[in-house]
Formats: structure tokens, sequence, C-alpha cells
């Protein structure tokens, strides 16, 4: 068994197979999430004589098609058919108006929101059924709109619209070469007519790439795959670009820019596309975003793709673990997600600088001994200076447990706030008898 780091766009790429699948034998396919998909029941059930008898003519398919452990849920709103996909074997229908009585006896952990699940346990609400039969004023006054729809799930009624997804506009360009290209520049320059191709076939469509996805085939039969973002839309200089960095960072460059295996064929696919009016330029143009656009991309196409990064906080407990680098364009996918609790976490205001990493510090007391701190959280003695700066005020300690459950990487610390004569708010950690500075308020 492997664990691996949750990635979305890699599960979105893995389910598109299944996808396309479903829609060669039905239309309107609407995709909930990676593993998820819906469809209306009506068309299939009428072509194939019954719900149920589509719905196991469909999974047969995606069985022949290497997919035998699909399930399918039929039902009257698209969360009681999740519910009924998940308990499928492999196909369960639920009666036309049964879905209350269907979802009666789940437990409420189910409707997908943990700190609503929790409070409801707490006050003797367990299974749907329960919470269904509270009064909808009650629900609404406690816990808001979003209880209040999650009450209406509970009681069967599911109102989310059917969107269905249509089969993509055939949009993608590729360029094989009869001779494997070496050289990025080289590769970059001849996928110049290519995506021009593709941004002419996205405009004939009156709309624009904000997506992209570009397969990169060598002669050893391998593949690189990655998904490009544009914080505006992508032009085919922008693509020429994505196809290079691309190399540059998947190969291993060397001083004249050869990558490690031959290229001998790019795909440029758009998986994002939007309405070109959306995108149009003012009466008096975009003034001042148009121009810090125009001058990030000129520093990317010169220097790379991380040559312009752009920061925001992720979850975790170590402040130079929320640290989050995103390249210009790229979309921010933090691992530690900052919505989840995380004891032991510094909170708002955060310091206007961060170290990473940590910087050592010199923590002492007023008669020149290092302050020292014992497994209670007592200390030594008073912070009395900090690196030589005199100690005005100081704060703490609060405990910090990180990975408490790994002997290698686990760490307990006791982080203070310390306030020196100019001004300086520290944060610092005393982890092991050793001090570092995990940031600064100047």
């Amino acid at each position: 068994m492997r664990f691996l780091p949750a990635d979305p766009q890699r599960d979105e790429r893995a389910f598109l197979p299944v996808l396309r699948v479903l829609e060669e034998q039905v239309p309107g396919v609407q995709l909930l999430r990676p593993g998820l998909t819906a469809l209306r029941a009506r068309g299939a059930a009428r072509y194939y004589e019954g719900e149920e008898q589509a719905a196991r003519t469909l999974l047969s398919v995606l069985a022949a098609h290497g997919h035998p452990e699909a399930r399918a849920g039929i039902a009257d709103g698209l969360f009681t058919a999740e519910q009924a996909a998940r308990r499928a074997d492999p196909c369960l229908v639920v009666a036309p108006g049964g879905s209350a009585a269907f979802l009666a006896p789940l437990p409420v952990r189910f409707l997908d929101d943990d700190a609503v699940a929790s409070l409801l346990t707490r006050l003797g609400v367990h299974t749907m059924a329960q919470f269904a039969r509270l009064a909808e004023s009650d629900v609404r006054d406690r816990l808001g709109e979003r209880g209040a729809r999650l009450h209406a799930l509970a009681a069967g009624a599911d109102s989310r619209p059917f969107v269905p997804r249509s089969p993509d506009a055939e949009l993608a360009r590729e360029v094989v070469f009869e001779v494997p290209l070496a050289q990025a520049e080289q590769v970059g320059f001849a996928v110049r007519q290519t995506a021009d191709a593709v941004i002419e076939a996205v405009a004939a469509a009156s709309a624009v790439c904000t997506e992209v996805r570009i397969d990169l085939t060598d002669d050893l039969g391998g593949v690189s795959t990655r998904e490009w973002l544009h914080p505006a839309c992508f032009d085919a200089a922008d693509l020429v670009d994505r196809v290079r960095w691309q190399l540059e960072g998947d190969g291993t460059p060397t001083d004249d820019n050869r990558v490690s295996a031959g290229i001998t064929e790019v795909r440029i696919t758009p998986t994002r596309i939007d309405d070109a009016s959306h995108h149009q330029p003012g009466l008096f143009g975009q003034g001042v975003q148009e121009r810090l656009h125009h001058g990030v991309s000129r520093v990317q196409a010169l220097l790379g793709h991380r040559a312009v990064v752009i920061g925001s906080v992720a979850g975790g407990r170590l402040l130079a673990d929320r640290q989050l680098l995103t390249p210009w364009g790229d979309r921010a996918l933090p691992e530690r997600d900052p919505g989840r609790p995380w004891p032991g976490q510094l909170p708002p205001p955060l310091p206007n600088e961060v170290f990473s990493p940590p910087r050592p510090v010199r923590v002492e007391a007023a008669d020149d001994a290092p302050v020292e701190i014992d497994g209670r959280g007592t200390l030594s003695a008073p912070p009395a200076r900090i690196d030589g700066a005199p100690v005005v005020a100081w704060a703490g300690p609060w405990g910090v447990r990180d990975r408490a459950w790994d002997a290698e990487k686990g760490r307990i610390a006791h982080r203070f706030q310390v306030l020196d004569e100019r001004q300086r708010a520290w944060v610092v950690l005393c982890e092991g008898g050793r001090w570092w500075a995990e940031g600064v308020y100047r």
C-alpha cells in the first residue's frame, strides 16, 4: 500500500476516460467531482426500457472498458442518488418519493459537514430522521442558511440543479516530429504554428482559453503531462512559453538547454475556456492591471515560470509551513487546508516577516545565562535579552505539537512572543533547549 498526497488535477485526469465512455452511451453527463458523475435517468430509461436496466447496461459497458468497480444509484435528487450509489451492489433504485425513508437511518456525518455533524451529535441528533424532525425555523436560527440546506437534504428535499456536461469541442492540436528534438528552444520554435492553431480554434468558438493541458511524448515512450493556468487568458506566445517551461522543468537541462530525452510529439489541449466577451478590454484599456500582467509575463518569459510567485497562507502550526508560494498564473493548492483546525497555530495577525527556515537566536536571562524551559513549560528565568537587545515585555509559553505520531519528524516545542526595546515583536520557539525565531512584527 502506498499513500500519495491529494491531487485533484491528477484525480480528474484519471476520471476523464470514464466520462468519455459514458458520453458515448448517453448525452448530458455532469461531473460532480472526480469519481462521481450524474446524468438524467429519463432519456436513458426510455431507450433501455427502464431506469434499472439503463443503469446496469452502463455498468456493464464500464466494466468492459476496465472499470468493474463502478456502482449506480437512482433517486429523485443528486444527494440521495449519491448515497444510494455508495450502498449499491452494483445498482440501487430508490422509489419515487422514497428519499426521506431511505435517508432516515443514515448517520448525520454523511451530510459531509464535520462542524454541523459534530454539533448535532453532541445535541443527541444522530440520524437523518432525527435531524429532519427538527423545526426548520429552529435549525435556520441556530445553524444559518447552511444548516437549513443540510436540513432539507436530510429530509430528502434536494434542490440542486442538474447541469449536464456537454462534450468539449475538439480544440486540441498536436505536432509530431519525425526526428526527435533534444533542445527546449527547438521544441518551442517548432510548436509555434500549433499554438497559433489552438488559439484560432478557441477564438472560432467565440471563447478564450484560461487553462490548458500540455502532453510531451519523448522517444523513449514517456509522457510528461501538466496543466497550466493563466490569470487572464492564453495567447500563442504564452502557450509556447509553457511548453518550454515544462521541458526545462521535467527534463534535465544542461548549459545548452538540452533535455534528457528527445521529444517526438507535443499535444496542447484547452481544458477550460471562457466567453470571449468577458475578456474584452474596456473602452480606455485596463490601465495598471494590464501593464502589471504584461510586465510579469515578460519576467516569466525571460527568467522562467517560478521567477514570479504569489504568496498565500496555508494550514499548519509552524509559521514556515504556512507560507505557500505559487507561480504567477497557477492555482494555489495548499497541501494543508487552512480552513481546518490546527491546535497550537498562531492566531492572526501574522508576522509581516517570516523566517524560512527559522533563524537561531539567543534568549538570555538577566544574569546572562540562557533561558531554559522544562517539560511542564516552566522557565528557568524570565527572558531579559534576545540577541543582545533588552526585552521589555514577553508572553508565553504556548505548547506546539506537530506530527506527534512520527518519531522522526515529530516536533514538541514552546512558543513565545517577545518585545524588545526597539518595539520589534518576535515570535520565537524553544525546542530541545535551543531558541529559534519564527517571525517578527516590524
